[in-house]
């Protein structure tokens, strides 16, 4: 009886002191403004900045609210690939320059595609958003985008 209550209180500290990396691990959810002709348009965006997070991406999700995103952020700025392998999701991708400039948007991706969409010009980052989403607001290159990551 002994040997199975400290298996227990062993397994249990070991889940607590898994707990803090476990709740670090999701992406932080932040607010993305992107200025075009239309006005001032709020995202609620995850800001993924590690290579397993950008691998992973949108992949095997259902669903995002209209109002929702995947911002991520390179490292460098220069050329970007993307792909929609494994993404339910039909998206618009933004590609955006380290200034918050974007750069080109490609809209309407085809879900579980293994095309690569490629930036234009040198990007910093991409944000992803539910497709139509560049539409609705007329996003176009030359248009800003503010959030902390951009160099203003």
């Amino acid at each position: 009886m002994r040997a199975a209550h400290s298996f227990r209180l062993l397994v249990l500290s070991v889940l607590l002191a898994l707990a803090p990396a476990a709740a670090r691990a999701e992406p932080a959810v932040e607010t993305v403004r992107i200025l075009t002709a239309t006005g001032e348009h709020d995202f609620r965006v995850e800001v993924v900045n590690t290579p397993k997070a950008r691998a992973r991406g949108l992949m095997y999700r259902k669903s995002m609210p209209d109002d929702h995103g995947m911002l991520f952020e390179f490292k460098a700025e220069g050329p970007v690939s993307m792909w929609m392998k494994n993404t339910y999701i039909p998206l618009d991708m933004v590609f955006i320059a380290r200034d918050g400039r974007v750069v080109g948007v490609a809209a309407d991706t085809e879900p579980f595609s293994e095309r690569i969409i490629a930036s234009p010009e040198a990007a910093a980052a991409v944000l992803e958003l539910n497709a139509g989403a560049a539409r609705r607001i007329s996003l176009a290159p030359g248009d800003q985008v503010r959030h902390r990551i951009f160099r203003r």
